[in-house]
């Protein structure tokens, strides 16, 4: 019933900075936990970040921790992931996914949770 949409990707040097947005639309958004995933060229689909339907647990990939924040704002039906110090090893497709509803500080990191995915939207960093 979810439909998410994302965007904000581009091509940016390294070291700049890059904010993608995800648009969600249908019923049980905000009480789904929702979270970052990105797959790059000939590798599987990895994790990135994750959030809380409420907004206030994060947790993050070791590969962005320090770099990335992810939020949300459930009034505007829209998550966020905030990208600084991007390096060409963060080229990737980067897809946006929720869950079913859970409970209140549930913020999975397993695809396998995530029954709901976006397109994706490309992030490429030139070196």
């Amino acid at each position: 019933q979810v439909q998410l949409v994302e965007s904000g990707g581009g091509l940016i040097q390294a070291g700049g900075s890059l904010t993608l947005s995800c648009a969600a639309s249908g019923p049980g958004f905000s009480n789904s936990a929702m979270a970052w995933f990105r797959q790059a060229p000939g590798k599987e689909r990895e994790y990135v970040a994750t959030i809380t339907w409420n907004g206030r647990r994060t947790d993050y990939a070791d590969s962005v921790k320090g770099r990335v924040t992810i939020s949300r704002d459930n009034a505007k039906n829209t998550m966020y992931l905030q990208m600084n110090s991007l390096k060409p090893e963060d080229t990737a497709v980067y897809y946006c996914a929720a869950t079913v509803s859970v409970p209140i500080n549930y913020a999975p990191a397993r695809i396998s949770q995530y029954k709901f995915w976006g397109q994706g939207t490309q992030v490429t960093v030139s070196s």
